[in-house]
């Protein structure tokens, strides 16, 4: 039987290219109103919280919302602080023959050959991915400084191979004006063997003064500057918030107000045992780590004083001068300048 052709009406290939861009714009519009308006409050949270942590992002929270709402969803995000001095009586160095542990954490740390000066451990958890270093003499931990304070910041593998580092790692934030992330003026105070080499400005990230003291004791305290040289610190910088003071884990409020990025943070055992600590973040295999995160694995981990380093693009590990994490800055091999590093000699 005959079948004549069909009227169907066929579209112009120009007119169905149109109708797809509107289409993808309409479900990308509606998609974004959702997300950033709609009522999935944790997704906002998370939104608002990382971008106002940041240095130069702030204005992806900025754009999007007022002034009124971000100050609401900070208050309802943030970390409370154990109000303390940590008790240097508390940690007491000792040597370990058991094989006998606790728990697998313990295993982790405490199992190794006697002459190892450090362990590195693979640690993870929801949506992050990261290194623990234990480091079991804490008399070769030091702050290490860009030997151009005030101009500009230096990268994390040039300041290693100047200090002899075996390991190197970020430490405090810097101030930046100009928003050029050059790294030039450390936030706060900065001692370094004894000696106070900047002191330019307050970090205003809770926290306080975060160090060793001659006696190789890690303490965490809210002081002065004359305070802090009288508390006897050989090498200290100012930044926060404290994760954990004498053994007492800080209250988190929601996210704890700093969003998920990438993470440093330090800590102590009672045991003397040093654990330096960097969460990947901003990267498919890791989107980063969270103040409860931070919390948690210092704490599994026997720390007890432990305390949040500056982050984000500034996260970077270095070990015999090899980057071990995967920074974000951008620059060569990832790096950011920076004013303050902790160095292992």
């Amino acid at each position: 039987m005959f079948k004549g052709k069909s009227n169907k009406y066929k579209w112009p290939l120009k007119r169905k290219i149109i109708t797809s861009i509107c289409l993808i714009y309409i479900i990308g519009f509606s998609s974004f109103l959702f997300l950033f308006y709609g009522p999935i409050n944790s997704f906002k949270e998370f939104w608002i919280t990382s971008a106002m942590t940041t240095m130069n992002h702030k204005y992806l929270a900025t754009w999007i919302y007022s002034e009124e709402y971000i100050n609401k969803v900070l208050e309802n995000n943030k970390i409370i602080e154990v109000g303390e001095v940590s008790d240097p009586n508390q940690i007491v160095f000792r040597k370990y023959t058991t094989t006998i542990y606790r728990n697998e954490y313990e295993k982790e740390i405490l199992d190794r050959d006697e002459d190892e000066l450090y362990k590195v451990i693979n640690v993870s958890g929801k949506g992050y991915q990261g290194f623990l270093v234990a480091i079991y003499d804490p008399s070769r931990i030091h702050i290490a400084t860009t030997q151009y304070l005030g101009v500009r910041g230096e990268s994390i593998l040039t300041v290693s191979k100047r200090e002899n580092a075996i390991i190197a790692m970020n430490a405090g934030g810097f101030y930046d004006p100009d928003w050029n992330s050059n790294g030039a003026l450390p936030h706060g105070t900065v001692i370094s063997n004894g000696q106070v080499v900047s002191d330019y400005i307050d970090a205003n990230v809770g926290g306080g003064f975060i160090g060793f003291t001659k006696d190789d004791k890690f303490i965490l305290g809210n002081m002065s500057k004359d305070d802090a040289i009288n508390m006897g610190y050989r090498d200290a910088i100012e930044f926060g918030p404290y994760l954990i003071v004498n053994g007492k884990r800080s209250f988190v409020r929601g996210n704890g107000g700093w969003g998920i990025a990438p993470r440093s943070a330090i800590g102590q055992r009672q045991d003397g045992i040093v654990l330096f600590l960097v969460i990947n973040g901003r990267l498919a295999s890791s989107i980063g780590a969270d103040m409860i995160d931070l919390c948690d694995v210092m704490e599994n981990y026997g720390a007890y004083n432990a305390s949040n380093l500056d982050g984000g693009s500034s996260s970077e590990l270095v070990i015999n001068n090899k980057i071990v994490n995967t920074p974000v800055a951008g620059g060569d091999n990832g790096l950011r300048d920076m004013s303050t590093f902790w160095v292992v000699k």
